[in-house]
């Protein structure tokens, strides 16, 4: 209550437009502040359906939170995050359902993929009265969230509480072990459905291209994090000394996992400096909380071992140069090296897009990344797609926005049809 009667109620409000989904944050704080719970729960979820979900895992911090006016007056800025997991989990636990279904329509739509994406598009369209079949490649829906981040933000139940309630609806059914290229194919769902939406996201880890990345004890940041979600922390083996590879959001999951796993030592290194980071830094200070060592302007450049197994990193100490296409200075080899002695290397360099995927199935795109004639139109008519594999990886609310930018697509489609 306290902090929700902080909240200045700005019109034209700043947080709002910083929010991918744009959720009318002055209302819902507005609603909590005058004890109208579910009201604040269904103007949250209006705007996005996984705003459960993303109150634990947004960077807040560059987005609502950044952009609250309180900022400017050097005063700290409303929480908006802890305010929205107030109510939606208020919400989720009594499994209020906020919307109801139309009748249906007799429209089918497949979805690829019960990630964000996919599950924001799928519940838009069953409000709509569209029947949507899900296909999803893993046992368990939620995507990223449920595989790809660490547990410390969302546990495994939470998301799988948060994948019932969106389907607690009705009208949408989701297909486990289903992969498209394996169990199912493009040209059979155009088939048998009005429209098909991909949201298949990304998920190919991008190598290093250094000698040694072969060896036994080096690991992918997403199959790190991925084995702790699905087998549980007591199956997953982690080293003494580690070396954490990059600084997004990912690097830091990987990096404080690890050490909370067990291992002594945990190094992260990053090829530009501090001002260049692309985690926030409150990602940054969870790690040096947990005891992460950082060294800056360093990358990778052999990885050394013995008897097949990792036993050193050879790094190159950098320098900045002039900005590259990402505004950012590139970083330049200085000539100069140094090793650290490690029994685990974990590469969260990125991730790149299903490339061989998309070509195969003739859709045009950019290096992999789904190409968009709109906010959601493939090159192929009544084939839709949103989310990572689209942008190459952004937030989990962008991914609801792509979602909900889908159905919008398709409904208008199916109507002209």
């Amino acid at each position: 209550m306290v902090e929700a009667n902080r909240c200045l109620f700005c019109y034209d409000a700043p947080c709002m437009k910083s929010c991918p989904t744009s959720i009318d944050v002055p209302k819902f704080i507005k609603q909590i502040a005058t004890e109208n719970v579910k009201g604040s729960a269904h103007t949250i979820f209006s705007s996005n359906i996984m705003g459960g979900g993303c109150s634990k895992v947004c960077p807040v911090e560059k987005l609502c939170e950044g952009a609250c006016v309180y900022n400017f007056m050097e005063e700290e800025p409303i929480s908006i995050a802890r305010l929205q997991r107030y109510s939606t989990e208020k919400a989720m636990a009594a499994n209020w359902q906020l919307f109801k279904r139309k009748e249906s329509t007799g429209k089918k739509v497949a979805i690829v993929g019960a990630g964000p994406a996919g599950l924001s598009c799928a519940h838009v369209l069953s409000r709509e009265g569209i029947d949507v079949t899900i296909f999803e490649k893993e046992s368990k829906g939620g995507g990223l969230m449920t595989y790809g981040i660490a547990a410390y933000k969302v546990t495994p139940q939470f998301c799988e509480d948060e994948v019932n309630y969106i389907l607690g609806i009705g009208g949408i059914e989701i297909k486990y072990n289903q992969e498209l290229g394996k169990n199912i194919s493009l040209a059979e769902l155009q088939g048998d459905f009005d429209a098909v939406y991909l949201g298949i996201g990304v998920g190919l880890a991008r190598q290093l291209e250094i000698p040694g990345e072969e060896l036994e004890g080096v690991e992918d940041a997403i199959k790190f994090i991925y084995d702790i979600r699905d087998k549980g922390f007591d199956k997953v083996a982690v080293g003494d000394k580690v070396a954490v590879i990059g600084m997004g959001m990912t690097a830091i999951d990987a990096a404080t996992q690890a050490k909370r796993l067990g291992a002594k030592q945990v190094t992260m290194v990053y090829r530009r400096t501090e001002n260049e980071k692309p985690c926030t830094q409150v990602e940054l200070d969870i790690a040096k909380l947990d005891g992460c060592e950082i060294i800056w302007l360093a990358a990778p450049k052999e990885v050394i071992g013995e008897n097949g197994k990792v036993t050193q990193l050879v790094c190159s100490k950098m320098q900045l140069g002039e900005p590259d296409t990402s505004g950012r200075r590139s970083p330049v080899d200085t000539g100069e090296t140094f090793s650290l002695e490690v029994d685990m290397i974990i590469k969260a360099a990125g991730q790149m897009p299903f490339e061989e995927l998309v070509m195969n199935n003739g859709i045009e795109n950019k290096s992999g990344k789904i190409a968009l004639k709109d906010k959601a139109s493939t090159s192929i008519p009544g084939v839709f797609a949103g989310g990572d594999c689209v942008n190459g990886g952004k937030e989990v609310v962008d991914a609801v926005q792509a979602g909900k930018d889908g159905a919008a697509a398709i409904l208008n489609f199916i109507n002209k049809n």
